[in-house]
């Protein structure tokens, strides 16, 4: 018999996981109108304090939004125009973007097709006399393989850039045996607050982690107009600030982090135990030296039903994204940095990748809704 569903499905809902928390949320907002302290006021100090705990980290520095924080790396390294910076070619924009909008030169590698993150063993051939540094990204909510990454960094000096706007939270596993939390390995790490992350605000927000104190004070600098000291400008800069309302936001939420990781682990325990079976389908890997904190649950739809299947769940209501459509290397912006080559991984992803719904107010009759719907639809 078929599952019916009385309730509309989001990809994320935010609003609904604002409900179970709105009393301690509203109370916190209220109290940051009260004192009229909107910008670097307590809650922000607070947060910065809370998460450097939770994550372990010498120092994080709140800044704008997730973009901010990448452009202000990059300044921070100190990296010259024309320098190269390893990037994965299947990611989001703002990886690469902000490597050209400082006049660098971002140089896109292959990606796994397991896990979609950087193929550490096709870096190599990319290396030049002006390869500068490299940021992994943590796609999808699981870390690429640091260890080797840094282990590869350090051999051709290279400095490393953790893009963890979709993994905050997750934690890798050394050989040793030792875990550290994902975006706090390389020498700075970068996340965003969009409210869609696992740790959103509700605006736009954004942090630099590292355990640099030298990088860390040229972090702050840079993200307050270049000054350490008011109207003394050392470097250029930038005005990146995390608002008091939305750090307010985020330290009511950083409480939740792990039970919200473990909510959507759940859900993705459920997509995998229903959709393994099906021959056109391919569940996300796990890496045994990750957690993966299932920011998307993206599958692959081998066999050209991708698009077919999107539609068939788009007409019962279920509503589905598709990251990435295209290749980095191919977006009319990017044109300039492209070598002619295709990426035969990142060509095959955005062709088969397609991710479900997937957030912490999912109960078990809305996911056997989504999965009776797909397995109708191979039948």
């Amino acid at each position: 018999m078929d599952v019916i569903l009385d309730r509309k499905i989001q990809m994320v809902d935010v609003q609904g996981q604002y409900q179970k928390i709105k009393k301690e949320v509203d109370k916190s907002i209220s109290e940051v109108i009260d004192s009229a302290q909107f910008i670097n006021g307590p809650k922000v100090k607070s947060f910065q304090s809370s998460l450097e705990k939770y994550l372990k980290v010498a120092h994080v520095i709140p800044c704008g939004n997730g973009t901010d924080a990448l452009q202000i790396a990059l300044m921070a390294a100190g990296l010259k125009a024309g320098d190269e910076v390893i990037v994965p070619s299947f990611t989001y924009v703002a990886t690469a973007e902000v490597i050209a909008l400082l006049n660098l030169k971002p140089v896109m590698v292959d990606v796994y097709e397991d896990s979609y993150n950087i193929n550490v063993d096709l870096i190599k051939p990319f290396i030049t006399e002006k390869t500068k540094a490299i940021v992994p990204v943590h796609l999808f909510g699981q870390s690429a393989d640091m260890e080797v990454i840094m282990a590869f960094a350090k051999s051709h000096k290279l400095f490393v850039i953790e893009d963890n706007a979709q993994a905050i939270g997750a934690d890798y596993t050394f050989e040793s045996g030792k875990k550290q939390k994902v975006g706090t390995i390389g020498h700075i790490g970068c996340t965003s607050f969009y409210p869609s992350k696992n740790l959103g605000c509700y605006g736009d927000g954004g942090a630099l982690f590292t355990n640099d104190d030298e990088l860390a004070q040229r972090i702050r600098m840079i993200a307050n107009h270049g000054q350490k000291k008011k109207y003394h400008h050392s470097v250029i800069g930038v005005n990146s600030r995390l608002d008091s309302i939305q750090a307010a936001v985020l330290e009511i939420k950083l409480k939740r982090l792990d039970k919200y990781a473990q909510a959507r682990r759940t859900v993705a325990d459920h997509y995998d135990k229903a959709l393994a079976s099906i021959e056109h389908l391919e569940i996300p890997v796990r890496n045994p030296f990750s957690s993966h904190v299932f920011h998307q649950y993206t599958l692959k739809v081998k066999n050209f039903h991708r698009n077919g299947l999107q539609e068939f769940l788009k007409s019962h209501g279920i509503p589905s994204m598709i990251y990435y459509p295209i290749p980095l290397y191919k977006q009319e912006a990017f044109s300039e940095f492209y070598s002619g080559k295709e990426h035969v991984v990142a060509e095959k992803l955005c062709e088969e990748v397609l991710s479900l719904p997937i957030h912490t107010e999912m109960d078990v009759e809305m996911m056997n809704f989504i999965t009776d719907k797909i397995t109708t639809y191979f039948k």
